[in-house]
């Protein structure tokens, strides 16, 4: 596409160190280790840069993909036309604010994110810790397990639109509900949420931390590539408990099947494309409605050639 080189050569001269890759393979980028090539992929290295990607991108009427741990995202087998910004790199960075508070950028993993806490005194983000992806994709998605959510501890949130401004969000502003928050209806990116934490003992959160870590082990497939529960929780009961009931543990198509360890896991066995697994995820919703009546939601975000998400 024309405007994509052209974009190519903007940001090339405006920063000439800049990591700009053309057809890179998005499948080296997410961790279900699927997707085809995006068209262009750019590297910040910083919030300043971040925003000046940002603001050309939106000058030239380019709506991007944005791309953090890539954790939870199923990318096309085609890949993507148009441009991809990681901004994983370009927003590190954890502060303590006072005793109960710290800062965290969003391309912060959960899991140095809630240490951080933990070398602090701080206990709440212990939940997060074996959550894979950052905290700009928790916010997002308002992450949580075992009893805890990112809307029980972030209180405040920067976020940059397009046309490089920022904003503040705080509170019941930040519009948390389950798997879902105001960002996800807003063009722009996370770039750091601000943690409310209580007073408590290190050698405690990290015990905390242990547990529940092994717990993880117990029951998930962190041994093969996924993007974490393949589907919301629905309104009664539990999806991998009603995946399980309707016999679907192990379930195949191509390289993609439901876990036999976990069945709210989708894994790729080896060489699974998207195709496979959306066509798993169909079978699965399904097959569940046939067995319970319950119509499950994908938690994964499909990215699409039309759409956005």
């Amino acid at each position: 596409m024309k405007l994509i080189s052209e974009l190519k050569e903007r940001l090339l001269e405006q920063l000439p160190a800049y990591e700009i890759f053309s057809e890179e393979p998005l499948a080296k980028h997410t961790s279900f280790r699927i997707g085809g090539p995006a068209e262009l992929m750019v590297f910040p290295r910083s919030a300043k840069e971040l925003a000046q990607v940002m603001q050309t991108t939106y000058e030239m009427g380019i709506r991007p993909y944005i791309l953090g741990g890539g954790t939870n995202v199923l990318a096309p087998d085609e890949g993507v036309r148009g441009v991809v910004i990681v901004t994983k790199d370009a927003l590190i960075g954890l502060r303590l604010l006072d005793e109960t508070h710290i800062s965290a950028m969003s391309g912060m993993t959960l899991a140095k994110t809630a240490m951080f806490a933990a070398q602090d005194n701080l206990s709440g983000l212990e939940f997060a810790h074996g959550i894979p992806g950052t905290v700009g994709g928790a916010v997002y998605m308002n992450a949580g397990a075992y009893g805890g959510e990112i809307k029980d501890v972030a209180v405040k949130t920067e976020f940059m639109r397009m046309d490089g401004t920022v904003e503040i969000f705080e509170g019941e502003n930040q519009g948390f509900a389950y798997r879902s928050s105001a960002f996800q209806k807003l063009d722009g990116v996370i770039l750091r949420t601000e943690f409310a934490l209580i007073p408590s003992q290190e050698a405690a959160v990290r015990e905390k931390i242990k547990e529940l870590a092994d717990r993880r082990r117990a029951a998930q497939p962190l041994e093969l590539p996924s993007a974490g529960s393949a589907f919301k929780r629905p309104k009664t009961g539990y999806a991998a408990a009603l995946i399980d009931a309707a016999g679907l543990k192990g379930l195949c198509v191509g390289g993609a099947a439901v876990s036999e360890k976990h069945a709210g896991f989708i894994v790729n066995l080896g060489g699974a494309t998207a195709a496979d697994v959306l066509a798993l995820v169909k079978q699965v919703q399904q097959r569940v409605y046939d067995h319970s009546g319950v119509l499950l939601e994908p938690e994964i975000r499909l990215w699409g050639a039309d759409a956005l998400q």
